[in-house]
């Protein structure tokens, strides 16, 4: 079993402190499009991460089935949301996880799936790369969630985690069926439709 992790605690500091998990493209929150894209990519159960603003995503966003995580440090950064979901997988049955960001709705089920399809044993380290560069989503094997909890600090998750085992990476290139934008600036939001 290959769990989703869908990071959408921010604040949208860039964003004038709009969550970013509720800017609306295609009509719905960014959360409900994250977690689709996991959960069509062959993952499940799926686990999302709130912190900013969580009471009003739990109210607007239709999430079924999806396990809502409340991380009350979510101010800190990604690295407490890394933390908080890898901590709400363990003693489940999933052997690994895909971790995707509420940000990027340019990567759907499609890329998701390519992911998950790399996985081998609790030990894979897989993640997207987009014309050989490294990107989201990101394939944790169970075996590795401790050591990556520990490293993931302020706003780099797991990016020095990630750097130190470049080597052991396999990269599954998904640029020809995802657009890995981020929206982080005022100028990012002409990405939602």
């Amino acid at each position: 079993m290959i769990a989703g992790l869908l990071l959408a605690a921010g604040g949208g500091r860039r964003l004038g402190g709009r969550p970013k998990a509720l800017l609306t493209h295609r009509g719905r929150p960014l959360v409900e499009h994250g977690a689709r894209a996991l959960r069509e990519g062959g993952c499940g159960p799926v686990h999302v991460v709130l912190g900013a603003a969580a009471r009003e995503v739990r109210s607007r966003a239709e999430l079924p089935g999806c396990v809502l995580v409340d991380n009350p440090r979510w101010a800190e950064g990604m690295g407490s949301s890394l933390r908080a979901g890898l901590a709400s997988l363990v003693g489940t049955a999933a052997e690994a996880v895909v971790v995707l960001l509420v940000d990027q709705p340019g990567i759907g089920a499609a890329a998701v799936a390519r992911v998950v399809g790399a996985y081998r044993t609790p030990d894979s380290l897989v993640a997207a790369s987009y014309d050989g560069k490294r990107g989201h989503p990101v394939l944790f094997g169970a075996r590795r969630w401790a050591e990556i909890a520990a490293d993931a600090e302020g706003d780099r998750g797991a990016r020095a985690y990630l750097r130190a085992h470049e080597s052991e990476i396999e990269r599954v290139e998904c640029g020809d069926v995802a657009r890995a934008y981020d929206i982080d600036t005022e100028e990012d939001l002409s990405h939602l439709e």
